[in-house]
């Protein structure tokens, strides 16, 4: 074997001893002799030597050990004693910087396990490697503040908080958990956060007193789905209230109906049209309960916030007291929520984009079977595929000659050359691509395996 195997200048091979699944490399150090580090004298002489050793990348579909003599030497001037700088090997761990580089980077693509085998070192130390390059990925990860931020949460083992830009559909971060100090942290360290003007959120008290205490600028909006989704949860609690009284036959058509129940009025067909009748002929406090759903999505069909303020007024007062425990949820939301839902009418914005982003992370954690939230951050946030970048200025454009053009009526000798507060190469990370990570998981570039 080439005795430059290990391409490291540094270092000189003496001996290669081949195993089945291993090299083992026998080198000394190439370079001059470290300076005293006390005195900085060059005048050091050898003073003992012991091996040590370090692993390299794979090679060749094998394990590579490299075994290297480090030198103590002993300064002629000062009398002290000290090991030999050891170059390109990692100060923290017993291997070269090279490897420990190359895991960091694997450890977002694969199974810890899988690479601590092909590496030859036990899943901790990758567990390690792993967290260190996630630090350093951290503290260089800036993303652009969005002006439209959307704020909600996952279950992964327990709520977490999920950050994103709902203008450019990207996640722009992922919180451990969703309490307000974790949230108001977050917040407060966001670069230029007086550009957050909007955030949509759930009904989650943390989420709007963080937002108050630390981004008073910002008008807070409560997510029209969330708001919605409670009259089907009230529709649901009706009719499985009914279901629980019916005879078996009645019970499992109700079942088996239960969707056309869910099913916006606008969107039944005249089938469905017909079992709905049926349904709410036979059971009218089934039907009153359809049109009481209906009704609240009606809300949202106002035209301004005063329009949406009478509507509920008249919907509210239209609940029988037959379901009105159904939909007493409702009431209570509306009571310590109202301006915030009310703001939507003012600024039209939802979380439609987190809750896709919320979907495509259930499915990840699924493919990972049982990724731990550190791991499932990291492969989401810090995998090179999905960030979405843009430009900090658009591509210059042509412009029509029958146009009136700007510069025509100034003289060349006006303008200004060489904006020096301006870097062409200037790029705003935007945050991780809803849309690329979902063709990401569906093409299977995300490594199934746990890394926990």
């Amino acid at each position: 074997m080439n005795a430059n195997v290990l391409n490291l200048p540094q270092y000189r091979v003496l001996k290669v001893d081949e195993s089945e699944h291993d090299y083992h490399v026998y080198t000394e150090i190439a370079v001059e002799r470290t300076p005293c580090p006390q005195c900085r004298s060059g005048k050091v002489h050898r003073w003992g030597a012991r091996e040590i050793l370090f692993k390299d990348l794979p090679m060749h579909g094998k394990r590579v050990g490299m075994y290297v003599r480090a030198r103590r030497l002993r300064c002629d001037d000062c009398g002290r004693t000290f090991q030999e700088r050891l170059p390109a090997l990692s100060e923290k761990r017993l291997m070269t910087e090279r490897l420990a580089s190359w895991v960091g980077k694997q450890s977002l693509k694969r199974p810890f396990t899988s690479i601590a085998d092909e590496v030859g070192v036990d899943e901790g130390t990758i567990r390690n490697i792993f967290r260190d390059y996630v630090n350093e990925l951290e503290a260089q990860f800036e993303v652009e503040t969005p002006t439209w931020l959307g704020i909600d949460e996952i279950h992964i083992l327990k709520p977490r908080c999920v950050v994103a830009n709902i203008e450019s559909e990207t996640i722009v971060n992922i919180l451990a958990d969703r309490n307000k100090k974790t949230v108001a942290g977050y917040l407060h360290v966001l670069p230029q956060r007086e550009r957050v003007k909007y955030v949509a959120m759930d009904m989650w008290t943390p989420y709007r007193d963080a937002v108050r205490a630390v981004l008073p600028q910002a008008t807070v909006v409560v997510d029209k789905f969330h708001v919605v989704r409670m009259a089907n949860v009230a529709m649901e609690q009706v009719r499985k209230g009914l279901r629980a009284s019916l005879p078996p036959k009645q019970r499992r058509g109700l079942m088996h109906d239960r969707f056309i129940l869910l099913k916006r009025s606008h969107d039944l067909t005249v089938q469905e049209q017909f079992l709905l009748d049926n349904w709410s002929s036979l059971h009218p406090t089934l039907g009153e309960a359809y049109r009481l759903k209906e009704g609240f999505f009606g809300i949202y069909d106002a035209q301004n916030k005063a329009a949406a303020e009478m509507h509920y007024r008249a919907w509210e007062s239209s609940i029988p007291q037959v379901v009105r425990s159904a939909f007493a949820p409702i009431l209570t939301a509306w009571n310590n929520w109202h301006p915030e839902i009310l703001s939507y009418f003012d600024h039209p914005i939802t979380n439609a984009y987190t809750e896709s982003l919320n979907n495509l992370i259930r499915v990840m954690n699924r493919l990972g079977r049982g990724y731990s939230f550190e791991a499932l951050r990291a492969k989401i946030l810090f995998t090179e595929g999905p960030q979405k970048r843009e430009a900090a200025r658009p591509k210059f454009e042509r412009r029509n000659h029958r146009e009136e053009s700007f510069l025509a009526m100034r003289t060349i000798s006006s303008l200004s050359y060489g904006d020096p507060t301006w870097d062409d190469e200037t790029e705003r990370n935007l945050g991780v691509d809803i849309p690329t990570l979902a063709a990401m998981i569906e093409d299977d570039r995300f490594s199934a395996g746990p890394n926990r």
